[in-house]
């Protein structure tokens, strides 16, 4: 811890089923060119989809799939198929569902074996009952059986109509032994599509004139010999982009069309006919419903600045409605109106924005959204590359970016994910003498000092056994992992997550007594604590014992590796600005006599570290403190960059010595005297 529809992406685990997004691991270059592969436990013969748009928004799209039953683990992961839609805009049909079975014999799958029932996310959320998986449950399947069937959604009137979007990649597992997919075009709306050069379409059509012109695009894939197969997936896993993408959209118009759908009550831009209208409507005072406006006040009533108002929204957004975990613009990013969200108690990320900016609307605060995960503005405009949404606000003087969804992240802390940039949405955007607008950078400073403290208090028996406490108390990314991992886990999955905390740092042995604060106190620090107990840590029949500082490893980036010629070197990434601290106090038992390493300390002006150890009597203690001080080491410091990574870790890999008297036994039961613990090791 110290260091498919027009708006659906579509990839093979969509057009199969989502229990096969957990394809087969990637073979390494051994294996890939070994002719002895493993066979998949099924083997999609036939993987063929065909979309249609038409230039009100609408299309349709149809999969049918031939699969190879290869083994049980096959019959298992084809045992249901399931597929996601959402009712308020599309609709999915069930043609087909057949078994072919080695002895010649066949079965269709009945009516009865389908089912529709909501999302398993939102059971409790009725208000998202629209966002369903329709289910087909295959009885009867073996190993040897071929499994057919066929798949049609149709999407009308999709929020963001008449504009479309679409990207797919092909598959390069292998599971797929014939891949075909077509698109037709309306050509009238004159998309914009991109092709990667090595998956050209084997046919491009036009067909008709005029409005009625269409476009088709038609490529047919088959399997590669391993060798090309490992190439080519080398080559493409390094680029982002699909291999075919279009859209009808603009990055502009994308980010002012989703700011009007997150603001319930606003009208259209493109139904304004002037630019005083288009002006009115932009700095029109936002109503704000009365049961908003009071709650926006409740909120706020003992807050003295805007910083303290934005706190109390924030924490109220957060805590108290409950996020709904759909993926990002499942809901077609069709918003419900606040007081509604108020009403019910419970939001997906575009609606918790939507309630937080009527209560700041209230209180004459702005709130604005962006969207993260993806950061190429040269890239095919959609909606589906994005994968979170955050608030951005302002009380005047600094600016903070929010994220509620998480419910326990502290004010002003984000995900740590690597994210450069935002884009936000905004209606204003139109107006202005250029584009780009909606492209930022996210700043992700912390509203307070990150620091991490470590404290471990344990003691060694004569017997050899170690038992210690251990005690994080956090302020920072790392805070946030663990409070969001703390608060979805049930109390009783916490002694498991403590167990992996405790081996991500280095600590052998069994975890008992796990206790953490509350995830919801967002203004503390996160702490958790435990008691980890290892047998036999130590050897004493050993002349001389060498035990390590009971401390975390430090965590710092490796040097960057030496570039290729002609390429320039990347700066070294050290992270958000942090503070680490390390104590370990190690109680002996009588007879033992330490000899400690020595201290270290050393300081740039990137980072310093310092470490010291000292012995009083049958106690030992060791403490290392590194600070981080700025986010990159420029490229050009690499060299003292790798000198300092060896002081820290040449420090970390000092050992400890002990001697203890022979006369001693390991039996000896001495009495424990006030200042040292028994030492029995703890159960």
């Amino acid at each position: 811890m110290l260091l498919a529809a027009p708006w659906v992406r579509v990839s093979l685990a969509q057009e199969v089923s989502p229990k096969l997004a957990e394809k087969p691991a990637e073979k390494s270059v051994e294996k890939a060119v070994t002719p002895e592969k493993a066979e998949n436990p099924a083997q999609i013969e036939l993987l063929e989809s065909r979309y249609r748009f038409e230039a009100n928004g609408d299309s349709r799209k149809e999969v049918h799939t031939r699969v190879h039953i290869n083994n049980e683990l096959g019959v298992r992961q084809f045992a249901r198929l399931n597929f996601e839609y959402n009712r308020s805009f599309e609709s999915v049909e069930i043609p087909l569902v057949h078994i072919t079975h080695p002895s010649g014999g066949t079965a269709d799958i009945l009516p009865s074996a389908i089912t529709d029932h909501p999302n398993p996310a939102v059971i409790n959320a009725p208000a998202y009952h629209d966002v369903r998986v329709k289910s087909v449950r295959i009885l009867g399947l073996a190993p040897g059986d071929n499994l057919e069937y066929r798949v049609i959604t149709n999407s009308s009137h999709h929020p963001l109509a008449p504009d479309f979007w679409l990207d797919h990649s092909f598959d390069r597992t292998g599971v797929v032994s014939q891949e075909i997919f077509e698109l037709d075009l309306p050509a009238s709306r004159k998309p914009e599509i991109r092709i990667n050069p090595a998956t050209r379409a084997v046919s491009t059509d036009k067909l008709g004139d005029g409005e009625a012109a269409r476009i088709t695009y038609r490529w047919e894939r088959m399997p590669l010999d391993a060798t090309s197969r490992f190439q080519t997936q080398a080559k493409e896993s390094q680029e982002s982009e699909p291999d075919v993408a279009l859209s009808t959209e603009g990055w502009e118009h994308l980010s002012v069309r989703l700011d009007e759908l997150l603001r319930p009550g606003a009208k259209p831009l493109e139904k304004i006919g002037t630019y005083e209208e288009s002006t009115q409507e932009l700095f029109r005072k936002r109503t704000v419903a009365p049961e908003i406006a009071r709650k926006a006040l409740e909120l706020t009533k003992a807050a003295e600045t805007n910083k303290g108002r934005l706190e109390a929204i924030y924490d109220f957004v957060s805590q108290k409605i409950t996020t709904i975990d759909l993926p990002l613009g499942s809901t077609g990013f069709a918003a419900r109106p606040a007081n509604d969200v108020l009403a019910d108690g419970y939001a997906t990320p575009e609606d918790k924005f939507v309630l937080f900016a009527a209560l700041g609307a209230a209180l004459k605060l702005g709130a604005g959204a962006a969207l993260t995960g993806y950061c190429d503005a040269a890239g095919v405009p959609r909606p589906s590359v994005f994968k979170h949404l955050l608030i951005a606000v302002s009380d005047g003087n600094s600016r903070f970016w929010l994220d509620p969804s998480l419910e326990v992240a502290p004010f002003g802390m984000i995900s740590s994910v690597p994210q450069k940039c935002a884009f936000v949405l905004n209606r204003a955007f139109f107006a202005m003498n250029s584009t780009g607008h909606e492209w930022q950078p996210l700043n992700r400073k912390l509203p307070f000092a990150a620091r991490q403290r470590v404290e471990v208090d344990a003691s060694l028996a004569l017997d050899g056994n170690l038992a210690a406490k251990v005690k994080y108390t956090m302020r920072g990314d790392n805070e946030l992992l663990l409070r969001v991992a703390f608060h979805q886990s049930p109390k009783g999955k916490w002694k498991e997550l403590a167990q992996l905390l405790s081996l991500s740092d280095g600590f052998r042995g069994q975890v008992t007594n796990v206790n953490a604060s509350d995830p919801y106190a967002t203004r503390e620090p996160f702490t958790v604590d435990y008691e980890i107990t290892q047998p036999k840590f130590v050897d004493w029949s050993k002349k001389p014992v060498r035990i390590p500082a009971l401390l975390p490893q430090l965590g710092l980036p490796d040097p960057p590796a030496k570039p290729a010629p002609g390429s320039a070197t990347s700066p070294i990434e050290l992270g958000t600005p942090l503070e680490v601290e390390t104590q370990m106090t190690l109680h002996l038992p009588p007879g033992a006599t330490p000899r400690i390493p020595t201290g270290t300390s050393v300081q740039r002006d990137y980072a310093t570290f310092a470490s010291q150890y000292s012995a009083k009597g049958l106690t030992i203690t060791a403490s290392r403190h590194i600070n981080f001080l700025l986010r990159q080491v420029p490229a050009g410091r690499a060299a003292d960059y790798n000198a300092f990574l060896r002081v820290v870790q040449n420090d970390q890999a000092q050992d400890f010595t002990l001697d203890r008297e022979s006369s001693l036994s390991p039996n000896a039961n001495p009495v424990a005297s006030p200042t040292h613990p028994s030492s029995t090791p703890k159960p």
